[in-house]
């Protein structure tokens, strides 16, 4: 799955075929990016609650009716971005190489560098989902809640499987996969942070990585904790 505005606003363009009234795809697809991108600007500067469809009409360059023609609302708006960055994290983490599926130590080192590489990619679609959460309305609020649940419940089967295959120590917490969401989170949402510390993302990821196998894995096996690449594979 290519991971960049364009490719997210093409499956979003044929998930919402019935309701989009634009009848060219390759001109939808260039204008839904250009209102989707813009109403992610905005609420970066205002916050979503705050941006109304007359300013999204001006930043984007869209008219008002131009806008309708794809969504009726606001929160319409808001729901298709939210189920596109859900589709997301379901499509790039639901689907592990075949190089790691019988090795969950693999899989969940190719599940934390998968998710920073995505997150990384979509930068303003996660700080989006991230920031604006606690204003959704109530039924986007819950789909932003089980988007982060889904998230975390890829961590817990890998972490289970690992257990149970006596991978990882018995004695590893069962709030770990919790504990990692925050880690991963960190990475897009201060940004700025380790831009200015000079951290690159493969040096976050491989921390990352370390920090989480120092929780799990016994004491002898740490120095061969898989480091897996995953930079062309999302």
């Amino acid at each position: 799955m290519k991971l960049t505005s364009e490719a997210l606003c093409r499956d979003m363009l044929a998930m919402n075929k019935d309701t989009i009234s634009v009848q060219a795809p390759e001109i939808a697809i260039k204008k839904l990016v250009v209102i989707i991108e813009s109403a992610m600007r905005l609420s970066n500067k205002k916050g979503f609650q705050a941006m109304s469809l007359r300013d999204l009409s001006k930043a984007s360059g869209v008219s008002m009716g131009g806008l309708y023609a794809y969504f009726d609302s606001k929160t319409t708006l808001l729901n298709m971005i939210i189920t596109q960055v859900t589709k997301t994290v379901e499509a790039v983490l639901g689907n592990p190489p075949d190089a790691v599926t019988n090795d969950p130590a693999a899989h969940l080192s190719w599940l934390i560098e998968a998710h920073i590489r995505m997150t990384e990619k979509l930068l303003p679609w996660f700080i989006f989902a991230y920031m604006e959460a606690k204003n959704f309305p109530k039924a986007e609020r819950q789909m932003a809640i089980d988007s982060e649940e889904l998230t975390e419940r890829y961590f817990s089967d890998v972490i289970q499987r690992a257990m149970a295959e006596q991978v990882f120590r018995a004695d590893t917490s069962p709030l770990l996969p919790a504990l990692i969401k925050p880690l991963l989170q960190d990475w897009y949402v201060k940004r700025s942070k380790y831009r200015r510390r000079g951290v690159t993302v493969g040096a976050y990821i491989e921390t990352v990585q370390d920090f989480v196998f120092r929780a799990c894995l016994p004491a002898g096996a740490l120095q061969s904790s898989p480091q897996i690449d995953v930079a062309n594979s999302t």
